[in-house]
């Protein structure tokens, strides 16, 4: 009889790259919808946005420099493999979510739609990288060391804490805006809480 044991194997190192590089590109796409249409969203990237609209900064410098104190946080709890992917996860997202606009343009976009296909689109990178041993940081490592320390939802302790952030930019951000958001990152943290649970996926993450 088969067995779980002798089914489940190991990611390659070129499925961790090839997992990597279009998980991050998936996000910057997503990022870059959020964007155009002034939106947030939570964790580190909230963060990002943030800086981005209020500093001189872009989004890839912000959100590189955001990340930089949370890589203590991995490399005790997660590892030095998980913190190493992670480290280049986020250093993709910074790069790919500057470069996407030289490739791009979008003149005009509707907040609601650029909320949920940006939402989508992260979600989905996000369980890319997850699936492959990395994040991208931030509350990302706090909610994933929650996860499987805990057995508690990955996407419900993500959604709680990201429309937490998004809340408090209130001060930051028009009202209306700041709705749109919360509904993005409800549909970012949909696709996580649907697809990422402890124990559902047999390959090695």
């Amino acid at each position: 009889m088969t067995t779980s044991a002798t089914i489940t194997k190991r990611h390659t190192r070129v499925e961790d790259i090839q997992a990597l590089v279009i998980g991050t590109l998936i996000i910057a796409l997503g990022v870059n919808l959020f964007t155009q249409a002034g939106l947030l969203t939570g964790g580190t990237a909230g963060m990002a946005f943030l800086l981005q609209y209020t500093t001189s900064l872009t989004f890839g410098e912000a959100f590189f420099l955001v990340n930089i104190p949370f890589y203590l946080l991995a490399i005790k709890f997660m590892g030095w493999e998980f913190t190493l992917k992670t480290f280049s996860a986020v250093l993709c997202v910074s790069f790919f979510s500057d470069l996407t606009p030289r490739f791009i343009s979008l003149n005009s976009i509707e907040p609601l739609y650029a909320a949920l296909a940006g939402g989508f689109l992260m979600g989905v990178g996000f369980l890319m990288l997850f699936r492959h041993n990395a994040s991208l940081g931030g509350v990302n490592i706090l909610a994933r060391y929650i996860s499987e320390k805990y057995d508690l939802s990955f996407g419900k302790f993500q959604m709680a804490v990201d429309c937490s952030i998004v809340t408090f930019s209130l001060f930051f951000v028009d009202i209306y805006l700041i709705a749109i958001s919360v509904i993005g990152a409800i549909a970012l943290n949909i696709i996580l809480a649907v697809n990422h649970k402890p124990g559902r996926y047999i390959g090695n993450i």
